[in-house]
C-alpha cells in the first residue's frame, strides 16, 4: 500500500467518488437539491434565522412524579386460601355427611394437598365419621406447597410443525456486511443511519477505510478486524425513567396505524398482513413554536438515534414491542458506541489546538465531511446542505461551538428570495433592483433547543478564511437523520446528531475547512 502524498491523493479521489455516489451522473460535483421540506417548516425555510444559545436548565423535560407503588400483601406459600387470623381451630375434625376435602380445606384455610399430606391420605376419598387431624398455623406453614402440574403441550397441526422447523429469519440477521457496517461506524467512518441492507455508499466507504488503514487493506483483513471489534452484531437496551427527559409525552392526536386496504380475513395459504406501526404525527409550525423543548417525539426516535440506525430498521428488529414502549421496554439494537445525549456536552467539548498534532477538515462534493489528524484520515461523515444554493469555496475556518442551540426569526424573507424589479433611465440600459426585505414580527420567535430542533444538538460556527466573523450558516446536527438528504430545512450544513457530537471533539477552533 502506498503512503505519504500518494496515499493522500488516493484518499481524496476515493472520497470524491464516495461522496458523489449515484448523483454524479445527473448533477456533477454536487448532490441533487432536496425537493421536499421538513414538516412544519414550509414557510419557515424562506425566512432569515439566526442561532442563539439556550439556557442549560431548559435542556430536558420535567419527569412526572413517580407515585409510590403500594406493597402487595404477601401471600403465604402454604395455601391459596386465606388463612384464619387466630388459632381458634380444632385439633381433630370428624367428617360429616356431605363433606369433601375441598370444603374442609375452605373451612380451615387449607388446600386439599395440605390436608392429605398432614393426614397421610393417598387419594381424595373420605368417609362419614372419619377423624382428620387439623394442623396448627405453624404446622401448616411447614408443609411445602403442591407441585404445579405440567400441562402437556398441545398437539400442533403438521403445517404448523413444518413452519416451526424452518423459522423466518430475524430482520437484520448477523451478517458480515452488517458487522462491517457497525465496525466502520465505531471507527467513525459513517455511511449514515445503519440499515439492514446498506446501499452503494457503504461499498465506497469500505474502500475508503481500507485505503487509509494498512491493517485492513484487503477484505480478509477488514473482516478479521471487524470480527475482533464487534463479536456480537446486536446488543440490548432497556428504556430508563431518565430517558424520558428527552422524549415528549404522547399526544392525543397521535396518528393511528392505518389498516391494510382490503379484507382482513385470511385467505387460504396467505398470511394476514399486519398494519404498519403508528408514526408520530408531524407538528405544525405553531406547535413547534409552542414546545418548551424540541424533544424526541417517541421512544423509537430516541433509541434509533442513540444507536445510529434508521427508525424503520429498529422497528423491524423489535416488532414485538408495543407501539409506545414504556420504561423497562427492552430493545434489540446495533452494537455501536451509543450516542448518549445526556453526556453529549461533557467538557471539554472542543479540543485545544496542538501544533504538533494538526487537525484539518475537508468537505467533499457538499455531501461528506472528512477529518484528518497529521494528514491521516480519521473520520468520514455524511453531510447535507439544509437548503439549495448553500456551498463553500476555497478554505474556511472552524470557530467556536454553541451547544443546545435555539433558532430565532422575525419572519424576514431571505434576501436572495426577494423578487427583483427592472428600472429604466434615458441614459442607461435597464437595471435590476432588489426590494428590501421587511420583517413581519416586531419581536423574535424561537424554535426551542432539543434533538428535534432543525439544527440539532449543537452548532459549530464557521468563518471565511482570515476572518473570525461567524457566518449565518455553520456545521450542525439535524432533526431528521433518516431524511437529511431528501428534505430541506433550516440552518447550514447538516450532520446527524451522533456524528456532529463526534466531529466537534476532533475540531479545535481555528481548524481549516477546505471545500472540494
Amino acid at each position: 500500500m502506498s503512503s505519504g502524498p500518494t496515499r493522500s491523493l488516493l484518499i481524496l479521489v476515493l472520497s470524491e467518488i464516495f461522496a458523489l455516489g449515484g448523483s454524479a451522473q445527473t448533477m456533477p460535483f454536487k448532490p441533487a437539491a432536496p425537493k421536499r421540506i421538513e414538516p412544519g417548516l414550509k414557510n419557515a425555510v424562506r425566512w432569515e434565522w439566526h442561532v442563539e444559545p439556550s439556557d442549560p436548565k431548559d435542556w430536558g423535560l420535567q419527569l412526572p412524579e413517580s407515585k409510590p407503588i403500594p406493597s402487595p400483601t404477601p401471600t403465604p406459600s402454604t395455601s391459596a386460601a386465606a388463612l384464619p387470623q387466630s388459632e381458634n381451630r380444632p385439633v381433630l375434625y370428624e367428617v360429616k355427611h356431605g363433606d369433601a376435602l375441598i370444603l374442609i380445606g375452605k373451612k380451615f384455610g387449607m388446600t386439599v394437598f395440605q390436608i392429605k399430606t398432614f393426614n397421610g391420605l393417598k387419594d381424595d376419598r373420605i368417609r362419614v365419621g372419619q377423624i382428620l387431624k387439623i394442623p396448627t398455623l405453624a404446622q401448616l406453614s411447614a408443609i411445602a406447597p403442591a407441585p404445579t402440574p405440567i400441562a402437556p403441550a398441545p398437539k400442533k397441526h403438521k403445517s404448523a410443525q413444518k413452519k416451526e422447523a424452518a423459522p423466518t429469519p430475524t430482520p437484520g440477521i448477523e451478517s458480515d456486511k452488517l458487522r462491517i457496517e457497525i465496525f466502520l461506524d465505531r471507527e467513525q467512518f459513517s455511511a449514515g443511519p445503519i440499515v439492514a441492507e446498506p446501499g452503494p455508499t457503504f461499498t465506497g466507504l469500505t474502500v475508503l477505510y481500507q485505503s487509509a488503514h494498512e491493517d485492513a487493506r484487503d477484505d480478509a483483513l477488514l473482516e478479521a478486524k471487524a470480527q475482533a471489534t464487534v463479536p456480537d452484531v446486536f446488543g440490548h437496551y432497556k428504556l430508563k425513567p431518565e430517558d424520558f427527559r428527552f422524549i415528549a409525552p404522547p399526544r392525543a392526536e397521535t396518528a393511528e396505524a392505518k389498516p391494510t386496504p382490503g379484507s382482513t380475513r385470511a385467505r387460504p395459504g396467505k398470511p394476514v398482513s399486519r398494519p404498519a406501526p403508528a408514526a408520530a404525527k408531524p407538528l405544525s409550525y405553531e406547535e413547534l413554536m409552542a414546545m418548551p423543548m424540541l424533544a424526541y417525539r417517541t421512544p423509537w426516535e430516541f433509541v434509533a438515534e442513540r444507536f445510529h440506525c434508521q427508525e424503520a430498521y429498529l422497528r423491524n428488529l423489535n416488532d414485538k414491542l408495543p407501539a409506545v414502549p414504556a420504561v423497562g421496554a427492552e430493545f434489540r439494537v446495533p452494537n455501536v458506541v451509543p450516542f448518549e445525549i445526556e453526556k453529549a456536552f461533557d467538557e471539554p467539548l472542543q479540543p485545544q489546538a496542538d501544533p504538533k498534532n494538526p487537525i484539518t477538515a475537508t468537505v467533499i462534493g457538499l455531501s461528506q465531511l472528512n477529518i484528518y489528524q497529521r494528514g491521516e484520515l480519521v473520520a468520514v461523515m455524511p453531510m447535507s446542505p439544509a437548503r439549495p444554493g448553500l456551498h463553500g469555496r476555497n478554505t474556511w475556518t472552524i470557530l467556536d461551538v454553541i451547544p443546545r442551540p435555539r433558532l430565532a426569526t422575525l419572519q424576514k424573507v431571505r434576501q436572495e428570495l426577494i423578487p427583483k424589479v427592472a428600472s429604466a433611465s434615458a441614459s442607461a440600459s435597464p437595471q435590476t433592483a432588489v426590494l428590501p426585505s421587511q420583517a413581519v414580527l416586531t419581536s423574535e420567535q424561537y424554535l426551542a433547543a432539543g434533538p428535534r430542533n432543525p439544527v440539532g444538538i449543537l452548532w459549530i460556527n464557521l468563518a471565511k478564511a482570515k476572518s473570525t466573523e461567524p457566518l449565518p450558516y455553520g456545521l450542525h446536527g439535524t432533526s431528521i437523520p433518516d431524511q437529511m438528504t431528501v428534505e430541506q430545512s433550516l440552518g447550514g450544513f447538516r450532520l446527524t446528531n451522533w456524528d456532529i457530537a463526534r466531529a466537534v471533539r476532533h475540531l479545535p477552533s481555528g481548524t481549516p475547512l477546505e471545500w472540494k
